[in-house]
Formats: structure tokens, C-alpha cells, sequence
């Protein structure tokens, strides 16, 4: 699966975009400049100023590895739905069959494709177990990870902690509306609670089968869909003995179905979609901006 693309300059680059459920990412094929490309990412990422975007994915065709990348420059964990667009332009545009491993900083994560439908891809993807441990967030903070009262200057929130290969606060007490997400997220993002920041999810148990989710990301803000969110959201969920073992989590950008394995993995299947494919002059572009709120 070898890229055979050249680049005419160090300024010319080629870029993809792909979406997962309205998340959307750019994707840079590895060997390019990478520090290049996210020094300009905060206007990259801007969608009045640049392509827009939810973040950055660098991917490794040769070993098969990825490293993702937030609007404001930082460097993600992981990302369930970007996973699954790697996933996806592995498969549309490097070749990949229908089983192979995708590397992260983690973890090596297994995946396998359920269907092809032209540009969409819809995979399966091992996100890992969940972990319930305040040092594997990092969180600090009195009591437990699954029952925390967590003060900001929007109010009071209950929620459960959760990393599923990065940190999530899963509120259980708030409004699901887009509105309270807004006020709530910026808060927990930065609460001194969580050293690395965090992500933030809303969420409301509609039935055992289905959970209703806002989500606020860290690095990138409010968010219409995140795999790694709706992963955090079925685990505190399925720790609170709430839903069955197999759920769907539904967000603004569309419905994600997890279910949980014998070996207390979760799995998660879901579409991605190559939206185009464009060149870029990198100096078009301004290493100086901040990121737009």
C-alpha cells in the first residue's frame, strides 16, 4: 500500500477530506511536512478562513499508523471516528483489504470492513477496554471516577470519568440540548480536576438499547459526532447497568452502534465517507493564527 504521490514543492501538498457522522477530518499522507502543516492548522481548520475541519490526521501508509491532530495545534490520544476514516482511505486509496491493525499511540487497534458503497466505507473497529481508573485519565479529584460532583461556573454537574484511550466526562444530570453543551464544555474541558484537559459528553438514556449525546471535544469544541465520545458515553452507561451490551449511541451527526466483548472490549461500527481530494499551498496559509472560537 506503498503512496506513490509526489509533492511538487515543500509548499504543494495534497490533501484528503473525509467525514464520520458531520465529524470531519484532512488527512496528510505520510512522508509530507507534517510540522508544517500543523503550525497552519488553526486557519487550515477554520471554516470561514480555511478548509475546515475538525482536525488533522497524518497517516502512515507503510506502517499502517496514525497520529491525530486538534484545531488548536495539540496532539490527540485518539479518535474513534477518525480511526474509522483512516480506515476508510486506507481502504479507497492505499489498497487495504477487509482485516488489518491501525496503530495508534495506545494501542494497535483491529478493523474490518462490513461494507464498501463507493466513496463510504462502514467498518468495525476495537476500541479497547474502558478504564475506570482516575490515573489512567488522568484525573484528580476525592471519591470515585464513576460518581463525581464536579463544580464549574455553569453549575454543578454529576458525572462518571472514563478513558477509553483518553480522557471523557460523562455527565448524566444536565439537559442533552446543544444550548447547555455550549455553556457546560469550556468548563470541563479545563477543570482542575483534569491535568491534560478533558472531553465532555451530555448524555440521556432514552432505553436500554439507545443513549441520546452532546459532545465537546478537547482541542476542537463542540462536535456533532465522536466514536471516542459515544465509546465513553456506552461505558458509563454499561457500568451503571443502564443499557444492554450492545447500544446505540445516537449525536447530532448520526446514530454509532457499540457493543461490548466477552474480554470487556469495546466495538464500534460505523460509516466514513471520502468527501475530496484537493492540493493546497501550504504558504497560502498563516502560521500565526490562533484558533477561531
Amino acid at each position: 500500500m506503498a503512496n506513490s504521490r509526489q509533492f511538487a514543492t515543500v509548499s504543494q501538498l495534497e490533501l484528503f477530506k473525509y467525514q464520520a457522522l458531520g465529524n470531519d477530518y484532512l488527512i496528510l499522507d505520510l512522508p509530507g511536512p507534517l510540522d508544517e502543516l500543523v503550525a497552519v492548522l488553526p486557519e487550515l481548520c477554520d471554516r470561514h478562513r480555511g478548509l475546515g475541519s475538525d482536525g488533522l490526521l497524518a497517516f502512515d501508509p507503510h506502517a499502517m499508523s496514525v497520529r491525530i491532530f486538534n484545531p488548536d495545534r495539540s496532539e490527540a490520544q485518539k479518535s474513534g471516528n477518525g480511526l474509522r476514516i483512516i480506515a476508510a482511505h486506507a481502504v479507497l486509496d492505499h489498497g487495504a483489504g477487509d482485516a488489518f491493525e491501525l496503530a495508534t499511540a495506545d494501542r494497535s487497534n483491529a478493523v474490518r470492513v462490513l461494507e464498501r458503497n463507493g466513496a463510504e466505507v462502514v467498518t468495525e473497529l476495537d476500541i479497547g477496554r474502558p478504564s475506570f481508573r482516575a490515573a489512567d485519565l488522568p484525573a484528580d479529584f476525592p471519591g470515585e471516577p464513576e460518581h463525581v460532583d464536579l463544580d464549574t461556573p455553569a453549575g454543578r454537574v454529576q458525572a462518571v470519568l472514563v478513558s477509553v484511550g483518553n480522557p471523557h466526562c460523562v455527565v448524566f444530570d444536565q439537559a442533552v440540548t446543544r444550548e447547555r453543551c455550549l455553556e457546560l464544555g469550556p468548563h470541563l474541558e479545563v477543570h482542575p480536576a483534569f491535568p491534560e484537559r478533558t472531553n465532555v459528553q451530555l448524555c440521556e438514556v432514552v432505553d436500554r438499547a439507545r443513549v441520546r449525546a452532546e459532545i465537546w471535544e478537547r482541542g476542537a469544541g463542540y462536535t456533532l459526532a465522536s466514536g471516542t465520545s459515544a465509546s465513553a458515553v456506552a461505558a458509563a452507561c454499561m457500568r451503571r447497568n443502564l443499557v444492554e451490551s450492545h447500544v446505540t449511541v445516537q449525536m447530532p451527526g448520526g446514530d454509532l452502534r457499540l457493543h461490548r466483548e466477552a474480554n470487556g472490549n469495546l466495538v464500534q461500527a460505523g460509516p466514513a465517507r471520502r468527501v475530496y481530494r484537493a492540493l493546497i499551498e501550504l504558504s497560502d496559509f498563516d502560521a500565526s493564527a490562533t484558533r477561531a472560537e
